[in-house]
C-alpha cells in the first residue's frame, strides 16, 4: 500500500536529515553518557588521524570510536521507549536498558581493544 501523503524524492531526504538533527540535538540535551563519549571522540578522532599509519589502520581507529557514539544512540532510544511505555518497574524494561547499556560497554572495549593493537607497534 502507498502512502500518498508522505514525501518522496528530495522531499524525503530534506525531512529525513531534519529528523536525524532533531535525534543529535535531542541525545545531546538528554543524555549526559553521550556528551561524555562524544568529549572522548572529539579527543580520538584527530588523535586516530594523526596515529593511523595508512588508510585501513585510521579507519579502525576512527570506525571504532563512531561506533560507540551510534552504540549509545541506540541505547538511548531503547530507553526513551522503555520509559514511554511506563515507569514501574518490570523485569523485561530492566532487562532491555541492561542489554543497551552492555552494548555501549561491548563497543568501549572495542575501542580499547582497537587502539591497542593498531598502536602497539
Amino acid at each position: 500500500m502507498i502512502d500518498r501523503n508522505k514525501p518522496t524524492g528530495l522531499a524525503r531526504l530534506l525531512k529525513a536529515f531534519g529528523n536525524s538533527i532533531k535525534g543529535f540535538v535531542g541525545v545531546y540535551k538528554n543524555e549526559a553518557a553521550f556528551r561524555q563519549e562524544l568529549l572522548l571522540a572529539i579527543i580520538l578522532l584527530p588523535l586516530g588521524l594523526y596515529l593511523g599509519r595508512n588508510g585501513i589502520e585510521r579507519a579502525l581507529l576512527l570506525g571504532s570510536v563512531l561506533l560507540v557514539l551510534v552504540v549509545e544512540i541506540i541505547n538511548s532510544s531503547i530507553e526513551a521507549v522503555v520509559d514511554r511505555i511506563g515507569l514501574e518497574r518490570h523485569e523485561l524494561s530492566g532487562l532491555a536498558k541492561d542489554l543497551g547499556s552492555a552494548a555501549v560497554f561491548l563497543s568501549l572495549g572495542m575501542v580499547a581493544i582497537t587502539w591497542l593493537l593498531v598502536l602497539w607497534r
